[in-house]
Protein backbone atom coordinates (compact mmCIF):
# COMPACT_ATOMS: atom_id res chain seq x y z
CA UNK A 1 0.00 0.00 0.00
CA UNK A 2 1.34 3.42 -0.96
CA UNK A 3 1.33 5.95 1.87
CA UNK A 4 1.91 9.66 2.26
CA UNK A 5 2.16 12.24 5.02
CA UNK A 6 -1.18 13.81 6.04
CA UNK A 7 -1.79 16.47 8.70
CA UNK A 8 -3.48 15.03 11.79
CA UNK A 9 -3.13 18.00 14.17
CA UNK A 10 -2.45 21.67 13.58
CA UNK A 11 -2.04 24.76 15.74
CA UNK A 12 -2.27 28.23 14.18
CA UNK A 13 0.10 30.69 15.83
CA UNK A 14 0.29 34.24 17.13
CA UNK A 15 3.11 36.76 17.19
CA UNK A 16 3.86 37.75 20.82
CA UNK A 17 5.20 41.10 19.60
CA UNK A 18 1.93 42.40 18.16
CA UNK A 19 1.10 45.96 19.18
CA UNK A 20 -2.35 44.95 20.44
CA UNK A 21 -2.66 41.67 22.26
CA UNK A 22 -5.66 39.94 23.79
CA UNK A 23 -3.43 37.13 25.03
CA UNK A 24 -0.03 37.09 26.72
CA UNK A 25 2.83 34.90 25.59
CA UNK A 26 5.79 33.95 27.75
CA UNK A 27 9.25 32.46 27.57
CA UNK A 28 11.03 29.48 29.13
CA UNK A 29 14.52 29.07 30.58
CA UNK A 30 16.06 25.74 31.70
CA UNK A 31 12.59 24.19 31.76
CA UNK A 32 10.73 21.21 30.40
CA UNK A 33 7.56 22.20 28.58
CA UNK A 34 4.99 19.43 28.23
CA UNK A 35 2.03 19.83 25.86
CA UNK A 36 -0.60 17.39 24.62
CA UNK A 37 -2.24 17.12 21.22
CA UNK A 38 -5.10 14.97 19.97
CA UNK A 39 -4.82 13.25 16.62
CA UNK A 40 -7.78 13.78 14.29
CA UNK A 41 -6.70 10.77 12.23
CA UNK A 42 -4.32 7.86 12.39
CA UNK A 43 -1.54 6.22 10.42
CA UNK A 44 1.42 3.88 10.59
CA UNK A 45 3.90 6.57 11.73
CA UNK A 46 3.89 10.10 13.11
CA UNK A 47 6.14 13.15 12.95
CA UNK A 48 5.94 16.32 15.06
CA UNK A 49 6.43 19.91 13.90
CA UNK A 50 7.52 22.98 15.86
CA UNK A 51 7.54 26.67 15.00
CA UNK A 52 9.85 29.54 15.83
CA UNK A 53 8.11 31.70 13.24
CA UNK A 54 7.84 34.77 15.47
CA UNK A 55 10.84 34.21 17.69
CA UNK A 56 13.51 36.92 17.61
CA UNK A 57 16.35 34.52 18.40
CA UNK A 58 17.20 30.92 17.42
CA UNK A 59 15.28 28.39 19.50
CA UNK A 60 17.53 25.86 21.20
CA UNK A 61 15.87 22.46 21.76
CA UNK A 62 17.94 20.51 24.27
CA UNK A 63 15.83 17.40 23.86
CA UNK A 64 12.37 16.30 22.78
CA UNK A 65 10.23 13.36 23.79
CA UNK A 66 6.96 11.79 22.61
CA UNK A 67 4.68 9.58 24.69
CA UNK A 68 1.09 8.54 25.18
CA UNK A 69 -0.68 10.69 27.73
CA UNK A 70 -2.22 9.23 30.86
CA UNK A 71 -3.90 12.14 32.71
CA UNK A 72 -2.91 15.75 33.24
CA UNK A 73 0.84 16.05 32.68
CA UNK A 74 1.36 12.32 33.16
CA UNK A 75 2.70 10.03 30.46
CA UNK A 76 3.04 6.28 30.05
CA UNK A 77 6.83 5.69 30.29
CA UNK A 78 6.56 2.45 28.33
CA UNK A 79 5.25 4.42 25.35
CA UNK A 80 7.94 7.08 25.43
CA UNK A 81 10.51 7.69 22.74
CA UNK A 82 13.01 10.48 22.11
CA UNK A 83 12.32 12.67 19.10
CA UNK A 84 15.25 13.27 16.78
CA UNK A 85 16.01 15.83 14.12
CA UNK A 86 18.03 14.58 11.14
CA UNK A 87 19.19 11.86 13.51
CA UNK A 88 20.31 14.22 16.28
CA UNK A 89 18.69 14.45 19.75
CA UNK A 90 18.97 18.26 19.85
CA UNK A 91 18.23 21.02 17.37
CA UNK A 92 18.33 24.75 16.83
CA UNK A 93 15.41 26.36 15.02
CA UNK A 94 16.40 29.67 13.39
CA UNK A 95 14.22 32.70 14.03
CA UNK A 96 11.37 32.76 11.55
CA UNK A 97 11.56 29.08 10.69
CA UNK A 98 9.84 25.78 11.48
CA UNK A 99 11.22 22.32 12.25
CA UNK A 100 9.87 18.81 11.67
CA UNK A 101 11.08 15.79 13.64
CA UNK A 102 12.21 12.53 12.17
CA UNK A 103 9.37 10.00 11.81
CA UNK A 104 8.43 7.83 14.77
CA UNK A 105 7.62 4.41 13.33
CA UNK A 106 4.61 3.65 15.47
CA UNK A 107 0.96 3.12 14.58
CA UNK A 108 -1.28 5.90 15.90
CA UNK A 109 -5.06 6.24 15.86
CA UNK A 110 -7.72 8.92 15.61
CA UNK A 111 -8.49 10.40 19.01
CA UNK A 112 -5.17 9.33 20.52
CA UNK A 113 -3.60 11.85 22.89
CA UNK A 114 0.13 12.29 22.45
CA UNK A 115 2.25 14.32 24.82
CA UNK A 116 5.22 16.25 23.47
CA UNK A 117 7.90 17.32 25.95
CA UNK A 118 10.62 19.83 25.11
CA UNK A 119 13.68 20.62 27.20
CA UNK A 120 14.53 24.29 26.68
CA UNK A 121 17.96 24.94 28.22
CA UNK A 122 18.36 28.60 27.26
CA UNK A 123 16.19 31.70 27.43
CA UNK A 124 13.65 31.32 24.63
CA UNK A 125 12.36 34.88 24.83
CA UNK A 126 8.69 35.41 24.07
CA UNK A 127 7.57 32.45 22.02
CA UNK A 128 5.45 31.83 18.95
CA UNK A 129 2.21 30.79 20.63
CA UNK A 130 -1.52 30.05 20.43
CA UNK A 131 -4.35 31.26 22.64
CA UNK A 132 -6.41 28.05 22.77
CA UNK A 133 -4.30 24.87 22.80
CA UNK A 134 -5.92 21.45 22.80
CA UNK A 135 -5.41 21.33 26.58
CA UNK A 136 -3.49 23.03 29.37
CA UNK A 137 0.27 22.60 29.13
CA UNK A 138 2.74 22.26 31.98
CA UNK A 139 6.26 23.52 32.67
CA UNK A 140 8.78 22.27 35.20
CA UNK A 141 12.39 23.13 36.05
CA UNK A 142 15.31 21.36 34.39
CA UNK A 143 15.32 18.35 32.12
CA UNK A 144 12.34 16.14 32.99
CA UNK A 145 11.69 14.91 29.45
CA UNK A 146 10.92 11.28 30.24
CA UNK A 147 9.48 11.68 33.76
CA UNK A 148 6.14 9.92 34.20
CA UNK A 149 4.89 13.05 36.00
CA UNK A 150 6.57 16.41 36.34
CA UNK A 151 7.91 17.76 39.62
CA UNK A 152 7.42 21.39 40.80
CA UNK A 153 5.02 21.86 37.92
CA UNK A 154 3.14 24.99 36.80
CA UNK A 155 0.18 25.17 34.44
CA UNK A 156 0.62 26.86 31.09
CA UNK A 157 -2.76 27.96 29.70
CA UNK A 158 -1.47 28.96 26.27
CA UNK A 159 0.12 26.78 23.59
CA UNK A 160 3.72 27.30 22.50
CA UNK A 161 5.80 26.63 19.38
CA UNK A 162 2.81 25.74 17.19
CA UNK A 163 3.04 22.02 17.74
CA UNK A 164 1.55 19.96 14.93
CA UNK A 165 1.52 16.33 13.85
CA UNK A 166 1.47 14.49 10.53
CA UNK A 167 0.68 10.81 10.13
CA UNK A 168 1.73 8.43 7.38
CA UNK A 169 -1.60 7.36 5.96
CA UNK A 170 -2.81 5.63 2.79
CA UNK A 171 -2.25 7.72 -0.31
CA UNK A 172 -5.49 9.43 -1.27
CA UNK A 173 -6.47 10.25 2.33
CA UNK A 174 -7.96 13.74 2.24
CA UNK A 175 -8.73 16.19 5.00
CA UNK A 176 -10.42 19.54 5.62
CA UNK A 177 -8.87 22.59 7.24
CA UNK A 178 -11.11 24.63 9.56
CA UNK A 179 -9.94 28.20 9.04
CA UNK A 180 -10.96 31.33 10.89
CA UNK A 181 -11.52 32.87 14.30
CA UNK A 182 -12.37 31.86 17.88
CA UNK A 183 -15.50 29.98 16.79
CA UNK A 184 -13.19 27.74 14.77
CA UNK A 185 -10.43 27.53 17.40
CA UNK A 186 -12.93 26.59 20.11
CA UNK A 187 -12.55 29.43 22.61
CA UNK A 188 -14.78 28.83 25.67
CA UNK A 189 -15.21 25.11 24.99
CA UNK A 190 -13.81 22.71 27.60
CA UNK A 191 -10.02 22.21 27.33
CA UNK A 192 -8.89 18.67 26.62
CA UNK A 193 -12.13 17.46 25.02
CA UNK A 194 -11.65 18.69 21.44
CA UNK A 195 -15.13 20.20 21.55
CA UNK A 196 -14.70 23.04 19.09
CA UNK A 197 -17.35 22.74 16.43
CA UNK A 198 -14.79 21.55 13.82
CA UNK A 199 -13.58 18.95 16.33
CA UNK A 200 -17.09 17.67 16.94
CA UNK A 201 -17.87 17.77 13.23
CA UNK A 202 -14.70 15.81 12.45
CA UNK A 203 -15.92 12.96 14.62
CA UNK A 204 -19.07 12.74 12.47
CA UNK A 205 -17.12 12.11 9.27
CA UNK A 206 -16.76 8.59 7.93
CA UNK A 207 -13.78 9.38 5.68
CA UNK A 208 -10.91 11.74 6.41
CA UNK A 209 -10.92 14.32 9.16
CA UNK A 210 -10.62 18.03 10.01
CA UNK A 211 -7.61 19.89 11.40
CA UNK A 212 -8.03 23.23 13.15
CA UNK A 213 -6.32 26.45 12.02
CA UNK A 214 -8.45 28.91 13.99
CA UNK A 215 -7.05 31.95 15.80
CA UNK A 216 -9.12 33.64 18.49
CA UNK A 217 -9.44 37.33 17.69
CA UNK A 218 -8.49 36.80 14.03
CA UNK A 219 -9.88 39.01 11.28
CA UNK A 220 -10.44 38.68 7.56
CA UNK A 221 -9.14 42.08 6.49
CA UNK A 222 -6.88 43.39 9.26
CA UNK A 223 -3.79 42.04 11.01
CA UNK A 224 -3.87 41.55 14.78
CA UNK A 225 -4.97 39.37 16.42
CA UNK A 226 -2.77 37.15 14.25
CA UNK A 227 -2.14 37.76 10.58
CA UNK A 228 -5.38 38.48 8.73
CA UNK A 229 -7.05 35.47 7.15
CA UNK A 230 -6.23 36.64 3.63
CA UNK A 231 -2.52 36.78 4.56
CA UNK A 232 -2.23 33.30 6.05
CA UNK A 233 -3.88 31.23 3.34
CA UNK A 234 -0.65 29.83 1.92
CA UNK A 235 0.87 28.79 5.24
CA UNK A 236 -2.21 27.66 7.15
CA UNK A 237 -4.23 26.04 4.36
CA UNK A 238 -2.36 25.42 1.12
CA UNK A 239 0.76 24.07 2.87
CA UNK A 240 -1.24 21.57 4.96
CA UNK A 241 -0.60 18.07 3.54
CA UNK A 242 -3.75 16.28 2.41
CA UNK A 243 -6.08 19.30 2.34
CA UNK A 244 -8.96 19.15 -0.13
CA UNK A 245 -11.69 21.12 1.68
CA UNK A 246 -11.74 24.34 3.71
CA UNK A 247 -14.38 25.34 6.28
CA UNK A 248 -14.40 29.06 7.10
CA UNK A 249 -15.90 31.19 9.88
CA UNK A 250 -14.71 34.79 9.97
CA UNK A 251 -16.01 38.33 10.34
CA UNK A 252 -16.96 38.71 13.98
CA UNK A 253 -13.74 40.45 14.94
CA UNK A 254 -13.69 42.64 11.84
CA UNK A 255 -16.97 44.04 13.17
CA UNK A 256 -16.30 43.96 16.90
CA UNK A 257 -12.59 44.47 17.60
CA UNK A 258 -12.29 48.04 16.23
CA UNK A 259 -14.87 49.29 18.73
CA UNK A 260 -13.46 47.18 21.55
CA UNK A 261 -9.93 48.46 20.94
CA UNK A 262 -11.05 52.10 20.65
CA UNK A 263 -13.61 52.05 23.49
CA UNK A 264 -14.97 54.43 24.69
CA UNK A 265 -14.20 56.28 21.45
CA UNK A 266 -16.03 55.36 18.23
CA UNK A 267 -14.24 53.31 15.59
CA UNK A 268 -14.51 52.84 11.85
CA UNK A 269 -15.79 49.40 10.88
CA UNK A 270 -15.55 47.67 7.51
CA UNK A 271 -18.64 47.90 5.35
CA UNK A 272 -20.61 44.93 4.10
CA UNK A 273 -19.04 45.57 0.69
CA UNK A 274 -15.56 45.38 2.27
CA UNK A 275 -16.28 41.99 3.86
CA UNK A 276 -17.99 40.64 0.74
CA UNK A 277 -15.01 41.67 -1.38
CA UNK A 278 -12.62 40.02 1.07
CA UNK A 279 -14.61 36.79 1.28
CA UNK A 280 -14.86 36.65 -2.49
CA UNK A 281 -11.09 37.09 -2.81
CA UNK A 282 -10.50 34.39 -0.19
CA UNK A 283 -12.78 31.91 -1.97
CA UNK A 284 -11.08 32.72 -5.25
CA UNK A 285 -7.59 31.97 -3.92
CA UNK A 286 -8.72 28.67 -2.45
CA UNK A 287 -10.62 27.64 -5.56
CA UNK A 288 -7.57 28.46 -7.68
CA UNK A 289 -5.71 25.82 -5.63
CA UNK A 290 -8.40 23.25 -6.46
CA UNK A 291 -10.00 23.18 -3.01
CA UNK A 292 -13.66 22.86 -2.07
CA UNK A 293 -14.58 25.98 -0.04
CA UNK A 294 -17.39 25.99 2.51
CA UNK A 295 -18.34 29.32 4.04
CA UNK A 296 -20.51 30.06 7.04
CA UNK A 297 -22.71 32.85 8.33
CA UNK A 298 -21.29 35.16 11.00
CA UNK A 299 -22.43 34.04 14.45
CA UNK A 300 -24.58 36.22 16.75
CA UNK A 301 -23.01 38.43 19.41
CA UNK A 302 -25.60 40.97 20.55
CA UNK A 303 -25.15 41.83 24.24
CA UNK A 304 -21.57 40.58 24.55
CA UNK A 305 -19.80 41.65 27.72
CA UNK A 306 -16.81 43.04 25.81
CA UNK A 307 -17.12 46.82 25.86
CA UNK A 308 -17.42 48.53 22.52
CA UNK A 309 -17.67 45.24 20.60
CA UNK A 310 -21.43 45.30 19.95
CA UNK A 311 -22.47 48.31 17.86
CA UNK A 312 -25.50 49.08 15.74
CA UNK A 313 -23.26 49.57 12.71
CA UNK A 314 -21.64 46.20 13.21
CA UNK A 315 -24.98 44.46 13.65
CA UNK A 316 -26.29 46.01 10.43
CA UNK A 317 -23.22 44.89 8.48
CA UNK A 318 -23.50 41.38 9.93
CA UNK A 319 -27.13 41.12 8.79
CA UNK A 320 -26.24 42.31 5.28
CA UNK A 321 -23.28 39.93 4.92
CA UNK A 322 -25.28 36.99 6.24
CA UNK A 323 -28.10 37.73 3.79
CA UNK A 324 -25.54 37.65 0.97
CA UNK A 325 -24.09 34.38 2.24
CA UNK A 326 -27.56 32.80 2.37
CA UNK A 327 -28.41 34.00 -1.12
CA UNK A 328 -27.35 32.60 -4.47
CA UNK A 329 -24.57 35.06 -5.41
CA UNK A 330 -21.84 34.05 -2.96
CA UNK A 331 -18.67 32.35 -4.31
CA UNK A 332 -18.61 29.35 -1.96
CA UNK A 333 -19.37 25.74 -2.83
CA UNK A 334 -21.75 25.69 0.13
CA UNK A 335 -22.59 27.78 3.19
CA UNK A 336 -23.27 26.50 6.70
CA UNK A 337 -25.76 28.65 8.62
CA UNK A 338 -23.77 28.79 11.85
CA UNK A 339 -25.81 31.74 13.11
CA UNK A 340 -29.15 29.92 12.84
CA UNK A 341 -27.76 26.85 14.61
CA UNK A 342 -27.14 28.75 17.86
CA UNK A 343 -29.32 31.87 17.70
CA UNK A 344 -32.04 32.62 20.24
CA UNK A 345 -35.27 32.09 18.27
CA UNK A 346 -36.85 35.14 19.87
CA UNK A 347 -33.74 37.34 19.56
CA UNK A 348 -31.77 36.00 16.60
CA UNK A 349 -28.92 38.48 17.02
CA UNK A 350 -28.07 36.80 20.36
CA UNK A 351 -26.69 33.38 21.23
CA UNK A 352 -29.29 31.09 22.74
CA UNK A 353 -28.91 31.05 26.52
CA UNK A 354 -28.14 27.33 26.81
CA UNK A 355 -25.47 27.65 24.09
CA UNK A 356 -23.85 30.81 25.47
CA UNK A 357 -20.48 30.42 27.19
CA UNK A 358 -21.40 33.36 29.40
CA UNK A 359 -19.80 36.22 27.49
CA UNK A 360 -22.39 36.63 24.76
CA UNK A 361 -19.72 36.15 22.08
CA UNK A 362 -18.68 32.50 22.26
CA UNK A 363 -20.59 29.24 22.34
CA UNK A 364 -20.08 26.52 24.94
CA UNK A 365 -19.64 22.82 24.24
CA UNK A 366 -23.36 22.36 23.60
CA UNK A 367 -23.44 25.29 21.21
CA UNK A 368 -20.46 23.92 19.31
CA UNK A 369 -22.24 20.57 19.13
CA UNK A 370 -25.34 22.27 17.73
CA UNK A 371 -23.26 23.82 14.93
CA UNK A 372 -21.53 20.51 14.16
CA UNK A 373 -24.88 18.73 14.05
CA UNK A 374 -26.31 21.36 11.70
CA UNK A 375 -23.66 20.66 9.06
CA UNK A 376 -24.55 18.35 6.19
CA UNK A 377 -21.63 15.92 6.30
CA UNK A 378 -22.10 15.14 2.61
CA UNK A 379 -20.41 18.52 2.00
CA UNK A 380 -17.20 16.84 3.18
CA UNK A 381 -16.68 14.26 0.47
CA UNK A 382 -13.13 13.57 1.61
Amino acid sequence: MTTTWIAAHRTATLNPHESFGLFESRGFTDQTLRQTLRLAGGGEAVRISFSNRYGKEPLEIGGAHLATRTTGHGIDPASGTPLTFAGAPTATVPAGEDLVSDPVERAVTAGQELTVSLYLPGDTGLTTFSAVPYDLGHAAPGDQLSASTLQDVEEVPTGHFGIGADVRAPEGTRIAVAFGDSWIEGAATTPGLDNSFPGQLSRRLTHGWIVNQGISGNRLLTDEIGERLLARVDRDVLAVPGVSHVLIHIGLNDLGLPGHIAFPEPARLPSAADLITGLTALAGRLHAAGLTVIGSTIGPYRGTVYEGYDTETGQAVRREVNAWLLGDRHPFDAVVDVAAAVADPDRPDRIREDFDSGDGLHVNDAGARAIADAVDVSLFDL
